[in-house]
């Protein structure tokens, strides 16, 4: 009898299994991971309530320059005339070429050369047709690759040409350290700017009612050509976090490290703050000396 029962029991085991081999079978499968988005300008930690006091802060970034928007006079800088790559800083330049231009309700009918290009995309599509104005806000708001592109081309008719009117633009705001190459700032050889240059950009960006206009805004709702919308949210921290501050660009690539473009204004006084290539602290480094000069430096 008790070789029955053993023969029974290996019998039942080998049909089911042990317990835990058999609880396992009744899991549920896990799903799939949904497919990572595409890599984006990454956001190192913050303290906004770290308010900067007595002189001039220090911070982390490799050039630095402070810039009273209302007359141009500089405040502090540091390596403010030193070449790096300023990643997607640099489209602010763009726009502000395609808004000096005029006409920003025309539409623009995307080619396929516009999506040649990654990792920040809207993943628009040859054929999609969008107007100049929207383009500018998304671009401006959540910093699209591809938006660049298609702005470029549709501007000067191809990325190159327009890269050539950057340069001719450059030089007449006097951007004596700068050479462009594309339009949104991803690396390439022989493009590069200063912290100096990009504040002549941002000033002449920040007069402009347009571009003011779109670089404070939090947040932009997108319409595709499918009837699909979404909400882009901006990629400036120190504009979500500061409520002086009224724009302007962020950027990242490995090359430029952690870059900010970041205006402010408050009791009557308006400052522009570049910050360049600080890979550790770019929100609380642009934010203090936001802060420092609105209080009267």
């Amino acid at each position: 009898m008790k070789r029955l029962v053993t023969i029974l029991s290996l019998s039942l085991v080998f049909l089911l299994g042990t317990p835990g081999t058999f609880a396992a079978a009744k899991k549920t499968p896990k799903k799939p991971a949904p497919a990572a988005e595409p890599a984006r300008e990454s956001e190192p930690e913050e303290n906004f309530s770290d308010e900067a006091g007595g002189g001039v802060p220090a911070v982390s970034a490799g050039s630095v320059i402070v810039v009273d928007a209302s007359n141009g006079q500089v405040l502090h800088e540091v390596n403010a005339d030193k070449p790096r790559p300023v990643a997607s800083t640099q489209k602010l330049f763009t726009a502000l070429l395609v808004a000096e231009e005029g006409n920003l309700s025309a539409k623009v009918r995307v080619e396929a050369s516009d999506t040649w290009v990654e990792p920040s995309m809207l993943y628009i599509k040859p054929g999609n047709v969008y107007s100049r104005i929207a383009f500018l806000n998304i671009l401006l708001v959540h910093s699209m690759n591809d938006v660049a592109r298609a702005l470029a081309r549709d501007n000067a008719g191809s990325v190159e040409d327009f890269a050539r009117k950057m340069n001719a633009r450059a030089a007449q705001l006097g951007m004596r350290n700068s050479h462009f190459v594309n339009p949104n700032g991803l690396p390439a050889p022989g493009q590069y700017s200063t912290a100096r240059d990009m504040a002549k950009v941002a000033m002449m960006a920040y007069r402009n009612r347009t571009i003011r206009e779109i670089v404070c805004q939090k947040a932009v709702e997108w319409q595709y050509n499918d009837g699909r919308t979404r909400v882009f949210e901006t990629t400036n921290k120190v504009l979500k976090n500061f409520a002086a501050c009224n724009g302007m660009k962020t950027g990242y690539t490995e090359a430029a490290g952690h870059c900010l473009i970041s205006s402010a204004t408050r009791g009557g006084r308006h400052i522009i703050v570049v910050a360049l290539g600080d890979n550790k602290n770019i929100w609380i480094d642009s934010y203090r000396l936001l802060n420092w000069g609105l209080s009267g430096a």
